[in-house]
């Protein structure tokens, strides 16, 4: 599949994963500060965004995608950054072709199984009534009782089309119904011998001390990097320190 991609800047490039229920705009501040070195590419993943919706989210496939779309741009090698979902579609992206990547960074996420929560995010989203007129305000308080965090219901509306006809731009139905897929992690055979980076937040736990061995017999070369100030959303809660981590990692990048 091909996804639909943002680009900005050239040089070697840069590609950008978001998670889930995100788009390509989310790491806006991070592509306009690297797009004056690098040709930095933001992809919206398969039923997110702009992008087409299916019903398969597992991570060879959207891994695949991944791939396909850079070859569709004429990218045989990018270095890949990936947020959550995205890091997850990134480690399986460099695992199934490791030739193609040429450096891994993965934000807040490890190859392991979890529980996040996102049958109850997502039954909340289609329990939202799309009624013809349907408000900001309104669609808000709907998902109050359900999605108590005030920093979270904006975050999964800018994924609502409002107007006469309001509409979910994603592919809800798609996700919710591969949460399983989403928040596990099938073992993908191969390993990656690059540069690789992986980024927590420092009030996250989602990369546990248990998980580096595992980390370690998949991605050998991996260093672990700790940002202050940021939980899993680390380039949301700390865009300066997130930046500086990349902008260090992306130093001797030459394509």
């Amino acid at each position: 599949m091909i996804l639909n991609a943002l680009q900005a800047g050239e040089g070697p490039p840069v590609v950008l994963l978001h998670g889930l229920f995100g788009q390509a705009r989310n790491f806006g501040t991070i592509q306009r500060a690297l797009a004056p070195r690098f040709r930095v590419i933001a992809l919206d993943m398969r039923n997110h965004g702009a992008s087409p919706h299916a019903a398969d989210m597992t991570y060879p496939t959207q891994a695949a995608d991944v791939l396909e779309t850079l070859a569709s741009l004429g990218i045989p090698r990018a270095a890949v950054i990936g947020h959550s979902m995205g890091g997850k579609a990134a480690m399986a992206a460099a695992l199934t072709k490791p030739d193609a990547i040429g450096r891994l960074l993965v934000s807040d996420i490890a190859p392991v199984p979890y529980q996040h929560g996102n049958t109850a995010i997502a039954a909340a989203l289609q329990a939202v009534p799309l009624t013809p007129g349907l408000t900001r305000a309104q669609a808000e308080a709907a998902l109050a009782p359900l999605i108590p965090d005030p920093t979270l219901r904006p975050f999964l509306l800018q994924n609502l089309s409002f107007g006469p006809t309001p509409a979910w731009r994603i592919g809800l139905d798609e996700i919710a119904a591969a949460v399983r897929d989403l928040e596990g992690w099938t073992p993908i055979e191969g390993r990656y011998d690059g540069p690789t980076l992986f980024v927590a937040g420092d009030r996250s736990d989602y990369i546990s001390a248990d998980a580096r061995p595992l980390i370690r017999g998949l991605f050998p070369a991996a260093r672990f990097v700790t940002v202050k100030h940021a939980g899993h959303w680390v380039h949301a809660d700390n865009p300066a320190g997130f930046l500086g981590v990349v902008e260090a990692f992306l130093a001797s990048w030459q394509g």
